[in-house]
């Protein structure tokens, strides 16, 4: 029989994973959200809400600022358009080595502390890092306009071609545009996801849930907890810096906003909405606010009207003006409530849910005596319990 965390059942997960994204572009399509650019979005934020669960779902360490890994990363990528050409695995290798070196030196220091005091560290480190990038670094960042890829840059390996118009990323001859870029953001969300189940499944995974489980009671044993943890937070932030490249792939351009605290902040409601500390609970709670954020903020009174057309003209102003708080510029009370209701009821974010049906579902009919209609005393029943 197949055990639940076995190498089997962890195939099989990798399997219908793999194949759930890359049929996206259908399954996706009747609720419209199969377009090429909002199906990259659900990737590469997955893929970022991904890397921040192994620090804050396996360790419980909550950070605030890590979304300046995701600029880092976004940074790294153009240089790397700008410098050496437009192919995205140049860019994907400069992210990753840029972003675990900030890492390490964010997390060295941050991790001296634990609780609330590391959260404001990270906060502070990416605030920091994002006025930097705004005002000090401009030769590097180019300030509030942002960076950006031109013809006149020095393309190393691809400066001789003659493009004209815009400047867009390619593998080989393939550009990363539409869903060719969908595809190859959904193929590294793939390898982030099996990476991350291997840390799951691992002895340096369970020493992380330790840690999250008492990690003062850790110490006192004489084990030093301070090299998992920065581990972790290197892993985590490199999986951000993957994601800010491949914003950087799909559309060359890299800007400080990205490492605002509210980026920040949106990755730790995916993760939340979706439940902490599972595997696929972080990609659901990402791929939902990417769908609120782009889908329901599309919606006007127009739109409404021509939902609520089948009303009574007495009921269908009243009905539009009450549906017009929630979506378009009001898709946030939509998302808010929504958060408040999960936070209420399933603490453990959607995949509770997801449990509590499944449970529904296998929950074994008790026992009934067997004999010819012998009931059972009250101590029988109670033994039986």
């Amino acid at each position: 029989m197949m055990t639940k965390n076995s190498p089997r059942s962890d195939l099989l997960m990798l399997v219908l994973f793999s194949a759930a994204i890359l049929t996206m572009p259908i399954w996706l399509a009747p609720i419209g959200a199969g377009y090429p650019d909002l199906l990259q979005k659900f990737a590469i934020f997955g893929l970022f809400a991904l890397g921040f669960n192994l620090l804050f779902g396996l360790t419980g360490y909550l950070s605030f600022g890590h979304a300046v890994f995701l600029g880092v990363g976004s940074y790294a990528a153009v240089w790397s358009f700008k410098l050496l050409g437009m192919n995205p695995l140049p860019a994907l290798l400069f992210s990753v080595v840029f972003s675990s070196l900030f890492a390490v030196a964010i997390g060295y220091i941050s991790l001296r502390r634990s609780g609330i005091y590391f959260s404001i560290l990270t906060l502070a480190f990416a605030q920091m890092s994002y006025n930097l990038a705004y005002s000090v670094l401009t030769p590097i960042t180019n300030g509030e306009t942002g960076l950006r890829v031109l013809q006149s840059d020095p393309r190393l390996f691809d400066s001789s071609s003659e493009a004209s118009g815009p400047l867009i990323s390619n593998l080989f001859g393939i550009e990363m545009t539409g869903y060719s870029g969908f595809y190859f953001c959904a193929v590294l969300l793939i390898i982030g996801f099996y990476i991350s189940q291997r840390i799951f499944r691992s002895p340096f995974g369970m020493m992380l849930r330790a840690v999250k489980s008492n990690q003062n009671r850790m110490s006192y044993t004489g084990l030093n907890t301070r090299p998992y943890t920065l581990t972790a937070f290197v892993i985590s932030g490199m999986f951000a810096g993957v994601a800010g490249s491949l914003l950087a792939v799909t559309d060359p351009l890299a800007g400080a906003e990205r490492m605002q605290w509210t980026a920040s902040g949106e990755v730790v409601l995916m993760t939340i909405l979706g439940g902490a500390g599972t595997l696929l609970g972080p990609i659901l709670g990402a791929g939902l606010i990417k769908y609120f954020e782009n889908i329901f903020s599309a919606y006007n009174e127009q739109t409404l009207h021509a939902i609520f057309s089948f009303l009574p003209d007495f009921m269908e102003g009243p009905v539009v003006s009450l549906a017009s708080l929630f979506v378009g510029e009001g898709w946030h009370l939509t998302l808010g409530l929504l958060f408040m209701v999960i936070v209420i009821f399933l603490p453990g974010g959607i995949m509770e849910g997801f449990n509590r049906i499944t449970k529904m579902f296998r929950r074994k009919p008790s026992r009934v005596g067997k004999g010819t209609g012998h009931s059972h005393s009250p101590a029988s029943a109670n033994a039986a319990e």
